[in-house]
């Protein structure tokens, strides 16, 4: 048998999976019912308000776990995931009927946050925000947002830290801004936190940078220790774990991509069923997972790390080879054509 900390990178991966093809099936329904959030979605402004907003947003949570507003966050965060989950519902029921299944991940997320509550929420949530995000970026203002995002995720974790602040406060409050990663199953993140008598998980807190729906500037390195006052520097056994966390928005912000890249790049589509998909898109996909897993590595020797700068770094890697191998211009794939 696998070693477990293999079979925890083995569900990490499966979730982004999940994620990733969960929005590329959601991309038609989404652009066919009138989603698009902007009128003109290659305008580079559009990554400027959302980056704005990430970081609007980061400064309201640690304002709001400074003064302990904890219970106003939670509650947002499960409002909008329900509301997330509304989008992903409606696209195979009536809206109507959709409201059904989203108010139900909302109650669940209240009632019992156990981990595979709060990972399914997080896999509706994550699948929504980058089906929504893709069709309303296009290549040139996705590009333009998955590279700062790997910019500020780096400078958020190796310089100012303020992600560390940001993990401490996310953690108890078992919403999906975070995929749990159990490494036995017979974990428990509800009785962890019993047993701890409301002291931080056992489990390592990864801080990542902004998701779409969540904000996901809160946690992305999987490997970092969520206790107050730790050195994110000290590595931390992989063995003396019972779970680790990775933040939402390392699946999310490479799938925006991902999703932009099925929606606007000129290549032939692939014959794949259930999925709209070309090569640019698929090679994305590829580049952000071997991503993930060099950064899996690192988290499994227990170190800490930024999770976007390889993320998206592998996303964009891919999404431009596969463009390159397409026959579409680099000019054209970086979406830059129309302005020339």
């Amino acid at each position: 048998m696998f070693p477990r900390e293999y079979r925890g990178v083995a569900f990490v991966v499966g979730l982004f999976l999940v994620v990733q093809l969960g929005a590329l099936a959601l991309v038609p329904e989404f652009a066919e019912s009138g989603y698009q959030a902007v009128d003109n979605p290659d305008n580079p402004t559009n990554s400027l308000l959302y980056i704005a907003a990430i970081i609007a947003m980061t400064g309201l949570m640690l304002a709001a776990f400074r003064y302990d507003l904890d219970q106003g966050i939670r509650l947002l965060i499960v409002g909008v995931s329900a509301w997330l989950s509304w989008y992903v519902f409606s696209a195979v029921v009536s809206q109507l009927a959709a409201a059904v299944p989203a108010i139900a991940v909302g109650v669940a997320l209240l009632v019992y946050p156990e981990w595979y509550v709060i990972d399914t929420a997080g896999v509706l949530m994550g699948a929504g925000a980058a089906g929504l995000f893709g069709i309303s970026f296009g290549l040139l203002p996705a590009l333009l947002l998955l590279a700062f995002l790997a910019v500020y995720d780096a400078i958020s974790v190796y310089g100012t830290e303020h992600m560390l602040s940001l993990a401490e406060g996310v953690m108890d409050l078992n919403i999906p801004v975070v995929l749990v990663i159990p490494l036995s199953l017979s974990y428990s993140l509800l009785g962890e936190q019993s047993e701890s008598e409301g002291d931080d998980t056992d489990g390592d807190s990864a801080i990542d940078d902004g998701d779409p729906d969540a904000n996901s500037d809160d946690l992305d390195n999987p490997d970092e220790s969520a206790d107050e006052g730790a050195d994110v520097s000290e590595p931390t056994d992989i063995e003396d774990r019972d779970a680790f966390f990775i933040g939402l928005g390392d699946a999310v912000i490479p799938t925006v991509l991902v999703a932009s890249a099925a929606t606007f790049s000129p290549a032939a589509a692939l014959d794949m069923p259930l999925i709209g998909i070309n090569l640019p898109a698929l090679l994305a996909m590829v580049g952000s997972l071997a991503g993930l897993l060099v950064l899996m590595s690192w988290v499994i020797k227990g170190r800490p790390h930024a999770g976007l700068p390889l993320l998206n770094g592998g996303a964009i890697g891919g999404y431009l080879i596969g463009s390159v191998v397409a026959g579409v211009p680099l000019i054209e794939a970086v979406g830059l054509a129309g302005f020339l």
